[in-house]
């Protein structure tokens, strides 16, 4: 599982130039869905992603979490952040979960989300979209399987 979590101040996907998705302050989370991924490895990852403190604190401190700022979460599927690039100039997308596979943890991980942050919006699995956001800081964090494998 591969996550690239962004702190926004704001962010929408919209499809066929309908937004169906939209947050204030929060994370904009694109999530890549392994092809050995389970739901103790995307569990793994929620208790990391939602644990995150990297909301600034009154001394200007990234000492809050998401839940400590009442954050929002924007959750966007990606199979392209399984891209490899090692052999010539064309991805290959070889490692990323099968369509099936990958929706159900995308589902999952939405359904696991909802029972912790009062707000938490969607992408559309599958579909082409457009992402708009402000990422805050900069601040991006990416959680991938080194992080996994090495915890």
């Amino acid at each position: 599982m591969k996550l690239v979590i962004q702190r926004v101040t704001e962010a929408s996907v919209e499809v066929e130039g309908k937004v169906i998705g939209s947050i204030g302050k929060g994370f904009l989370v694109l999530i890549g869905v392994g092809a050995d991924d389970t739901e103790e490895i995307a569990d793994f990852y929620l208790r990391k992603m939602l644990g995150l403190r990297i909301f600034e604190d009154e001394n200007g401190k990234t000492n809050l979490s998401l839940k400590d700022v009442d954050g929002q979460l924007l959750l966007v599927s990606q199979f392209t952040l399984y891209a490899n690039c090692r052999k010539g100039n064309r991805p290959s997308f070889t490692d990323a979960g099968n369509p099936i596979q990958a929706e159900k943890f995308y589902e999952y991980m939405i359904e696991e989300c909802k029972k912790q942050v009062p707000v938490v919006q969607t992408g559309e699995f599958g579909a082409e979209m457009k992402v708009k956001l402000c990422n805050d800081g900069p601040f991006t964090i990416i959680l991938d399987e080194n992080l996994y494998h090495s915890a």
